[in-house]
């Protein structure tokens, strides 16, 4: 699609006829008196041509003040013509195409000046409560009504009231019918504020965003491992713990050449090592570009950080990065990941917008794969301070509502994993592969999240989040040698409850869901929070706790694993998984207690089917006597521990029964 730009309105002087501070706007049978084509360039078939006004005397009055604030610079776009009339235009167009081009011209710059002066007239209280209807409010204009809504509309996202400005932007994204040069025109208008409200609106059509601007060229012989490398030695060590540290030093040392030289070994960096087949010869860039990624994932977490991040061309490189390897989605979201994390600093917003982001983000967010949707939302969120107040740190995910929603949040459901697991692949639906024979259920009712797909839906105007922490059965697949020490759920309980309470979670009632671990988890935040005064709202807000197979009173598996050296040597998590351990039995204990005098609603679920641990091993991992918290209602289920939070379908009763517990706890606040 080629276009070109067709430049209308300059005003190039006023006459200082009438009244002081009054100028005379030109009428139409004066203006094709004094307007002139002041030029015409062919490029690649399309026609550029510049308007100019040469004198504005005698004419309607109106405030000049008003007219030197308006900064509007109107395009025409033509749309690229096929291959076999492209000599023909060049050679010259004819009479009847120039006498087209000089009346839409004209026409536009009437438009223009009329839509202008209306607007300047309206009152912002009579915008807000009106209906932007173009056949009422303009029927006076002989124009397309299409042109005069997006000027107006254009307008009112400038404007000093922010509903007029929500509003503006929800209608811009609804009409559907704005021709291709009209959507560029947008594009190059958009202010930063209006771009990451039209991100946020769903399914908003990707022609409102201006393409990332071009990337500098590289110095000769760099490539974008060297220059992910050149960043992360520009970043100060100072205000990052041992982990960040090792990230860096290891990402730094490592080359391509000494990586091969590994080929065969257990390297650390990616969370479960990196053997290498003894055929390779080296190791690819696109894996060493992401162990640098992960570096820079740290090093975004540190406020002080971001602004060397930026200041050092962090953007510009993300940008190539992400542009480069399209194909690899785990790289994208760990780029996403980072840009969400600079996203917390507002100082650097504006130049997050200007390097091109909003454009991707938006892209981004209408993926199919649920964790790209998911980190995209993420990062737009954090951009959009029109909207919101809470911020996302990392590891803290919006399933619902993921864009700008017309429906006001009454509470908010928290999903918390458990070992090994994640904020996604946790709570996806039971894969197809051991879905029953005979299931008639298309592929494509498939969820990869059911509370993203099915509770979302069946809950709109619920906020859900997802909480991701990392989490190994072994010190041998932990990231960090370094990181055992912040293994213990006392450590995760204060790291988390800070990361919810900047995401506003307690300001409204909430549910949690657990599986496994993320049980204990919760039981430990609820009781740090009784003991913070900053937290007291989260506690009191607590309206329901639903438990997914949770150990309460331990499992034989920790204990097994530490007998036998399964897991060679078993991580803090684990060990503080062991049947009537003395931490455990005073953990479940003081919860009861608070839990009954709180009176929270509990439901808790327990797998009966023994779950496969490695390829001879099968084990009851949560026997239903340790699932069973002691009070509330007990559910026993054919399932694994694996699945016990996937249920096989939307109108299963692992489903139902949990969409049922969620409406009763949240009932009073989500029924009005």
């Amino acid at each position: 699609m080629s276009v070109a730009a067709l430049r209308l309105i300059h005003y190039r002087r006023l006459s200082t006829a009438g009244p002081p501070g009054v100028k005379r706007v030109l009428q139409w049978r004066d203006l094709r008196k004094v307007a002139k084509v002041t030029g015409a360039v062919i490029f690649g078939g399309c026609l550029f041509i510049t308007y100019e006004v040469v004198a504005l005397d005698k004419a309607v009055t109106i405030d000049t003040s008003a007219i030197f604030q308006e900064k509007y610079k109107s395009y025409i776009y033509l749309k690229a013509t096929p291959s076999d009339e492209k000599e023909n235009l060049a050679a010259g167009l004819t009479h009847k195409t120039r006498r087209e081009l000089h009346k839409a011209a004209r026409r536009l710059l009437e438009l223009s000046s009329r839509v202008l002066r209306r607007s300047l007239d309206v009152k912002a209280s009579t915008l807000m409560t009106q209906s932007l209807n173009p056949q009422e409010h303009f029927s006076h204009v002989d124009a397309d009504p299409h042109e005069v809504a997006l000027w107006v509309l254009l307008k009112r996202t400038q404007s000093s009231n922010k509903a007029i400005r929500m509003q503006a932007v929800q209608e811009l994204a609804d009409n559907h019918h704005w021709h291709d040069y009209q959507y560029q025109t947008a594009a190059q208008f958009l202010d930063q504020r209006t771009a990451v409200g039209l991100a946020r609106t769903p399914q908003v059509d990707l022609r409102f965003f201006l393409s990332p601007p071009t990337l500098p060229v590289l110095e000769d012989g760099m490539s974008a491992e060297d220059g992910l490398r050149q960043l992360l030695a520009s970043l100060p060590q100072s205000e990052v713990d041992k982990c960040v540290q090792y990230f860096t030093s290891l990402a730094l040392r490592e080359s391509t050449q000494s990586l091969a030289a590994q080929r065969g070994g257990l390297w650390c960096f990616g969370g479960n090592g990196l053997p290498y087949a003894q055929s390779l010869t080296s190791v690819p860039s696109e894996k060493v570009e992401s162990f640098c990624l992960q570096a820079l994932v740290q090093h975004s977490k540190v406020q002080s950080h971001c602004d060397h991040i930026v200041a050092n061309g962090g953007l510009q490189l993300l940008q190539r990065e992400y542009q480069l390897r399209r194909n690899s989605l785990k790289i994208q979201r760990n780029i996403v990941r980072i840009i969400g994390n600079l996203a917390l600093n507002e100082s650097v917003h504006q130049a997050i917008v200007q390097s091109g982001w909003v454009s991707v983000l938006a892209e981004m967010m209408q993926s199919p794969h649920v964790m790209q949707a998911s980190h995209a939302a993420r990062a737009l969120a954090n951009l959009d301070r029109e909207t919101l107040q809470e911020k996302y740190q990392d590891g803290i995910y919006i399933l619902h509502p993921q864009t700008r929603n017309k429906q006001p949040i009454k509470a908010d459901v928290l999903f918390i994993h458990g070992i090994l697991g994640a904020a996604f692949k946790t709570w996806r639906q039971k894969d197809r592969s051991i879905l029953e024979e005979g299931d008639n259920e298309s592929s494509d009712d498939y969820t990869e999240c059911w509370p993203k797909s099915w509770l979302a839906a069946d809950c709109p105007n619920l906020r859900i989040l997802s909480v991701e922490y990392d989490s190994h059965l072994s010190d041998w697949m932990s990231k960090c040698p370094a990181e055992n020490q912040r293994k213990s759920l006392a450590f995760r309980s204060q790291e988390l409850l800070q990361k919810l309470k900047v995401a506003g979670v307690g300001q409204r009632p909430v549910v949690w869901v657990a599986h496994s671990m993320g049980g204990l988890l919760v039981k430990k935040m609820l009781l740090d929070a009784a003991e913070d005064p900053d937290m007291q709202e989260l506690l009191k807000n607590t309206k329901g706790i639903m438990f997914y197979s949770v150990p309460h009173h331990g499992t034989f598996m920790a204990e097994y694993s530490v007998n036998v050296r399964y897991l060679l040597f078993p991580s803090i998590e684990v060990r503080e998984l062991c049947k009537d351990s003395p931490a455990l039995r005073n953990l479940n204990e003081t919860f009861l207690d608070m839990a009954k005098e709180k009176e929270f609603k509990v439901l808790s679920f327990a797998e009966t089917l023994p779950t496969n641990i490695g390829p001879m091993i099968k084990i009851l991992v949560v026997p239903t006597q340790s699932a069973d918290l002691g009070i509330g209602e007990l559910i026993e289920v054919d399932v694994d521990h694996l699945n016990i939070c996937k249920p096989e379908k939307k109108d299963s009763f692992l489903y139902r029964r949990s969409l049922q517990f969620i409406q009763d706890a949240l009932h009073s606040y989500i029924s009005h």
